[in-house]
């Protein structure tokens, strides 16, 4: 059976329309958002999010066209306006990566604690999307072009799910089990991980689990405070061609969600 966007779209909604977490033939979903994709298939997808900090940014464009993979970029407004990036967003662009939003401002959308108390207004929320959008069109990336949206902080709840499919979007969000999305912490917070810790979570949980990372979409930063100077990645190289080994295929995450 062919997944297309479209489909996905639908069972989206219709997922976010019970708020309940489910998963719906070999595909995941957590509170209305995909979380991962096919399962049953050796694929998976390098999602990179970015707001202020882009370091890692030119090293991973010519990494990923050296190593002939396609990965997807969530970005801010913010990240998107700086000129700073705006060169290697074009070659992103051109070596053909998805290339997505990551909300306007990066905008906190629900309380920490109380995962149901929106801190945000659907006028505030459409509005700081619309505008991330906006950002977007000046790299000639249209809305039909980044159907996908993934939200700050990789935080939302079911009405943020729902907001994005009143607008035509579909929201996804990384998959749990691995410490990758860890790569921003510094050595200051209470949380930090060492990108040695962060490479071995996801070597571990690859070998662990019968479904290894089929289907994930595994979430890295595309840049991180000064502060970290322990930058995961430069251990990208090393994951790739581990993972080719491993027989999986690295997609963007259009080609991992609408593949047969």
């Amino acid at each position: 059976m062919r997944i297309t966007l479209y489909s996905l779209f639908i069972i989206g909604s219709i997922l976010v329309g019970n708020a309940q977490d489910l998963q719906s033939e070999n595909f995941s979903y957590l509170k209305g958002a995909l979380v991962r994709g096919d399962i049953k298939r050796p694929a998976l997808s390098l999602i990179f999010t970015g707001d202020e900090f882009g370091d890692g940014a030119k090293y991973i464009q010519k990494l990923l066209k050296k190593e002939k993979v396609l990965a997807s970029f969530f970005l801010t407004g913010n990240f998107y306006s700086n000129p700073k990036f705006a060169r290697t967003i074009k070659k992103l662009r051109a070596d053909g990566h998805y290339l997505g939003a990551h909300s306007n401002k990066h905008l906190l959308y629900c309380d920490w604690t109380q995962r149901d108390s929106l801190l945000v207004s659907k006028e505030e929320f459409t509005q700081d999307l619309l505008e991330n959008y906006g950002k977007m069109k000046e790299f000639g990336i249209e809305k039909k072009d980044a159907r996908y949206f993934l939200p700050p902080y990789e935080w939302y709840n079911d009405s943020i799910a729902k907001w994005t499919g009143n607008m035509g979007l579909l929201l996804v969000n990384m998959t749990h089990g691995t410490l990758s999305h860890a790569d921003y912490t510094t050595p200051a917070m209470k949380n930090y991980r060492s990108s040695q810790e962060i490479f071995h979570s996801i070597i571990q949980y690859e070998e662990r689990n019968k479904t290894g990372l089929n289907g994930f979409l595994l979430l890295m930063h595309i840049g991180t405070a000064p502060s970290r100077t322990d930058k995961l990645y430069y251990s990208l190289e090393t994951l790739i061609e581990h993972l080719k080994k491993k027989g999986y295929q690295l997609q963007s995450i259009e080609s991992l969600l609408d593949s047969n």
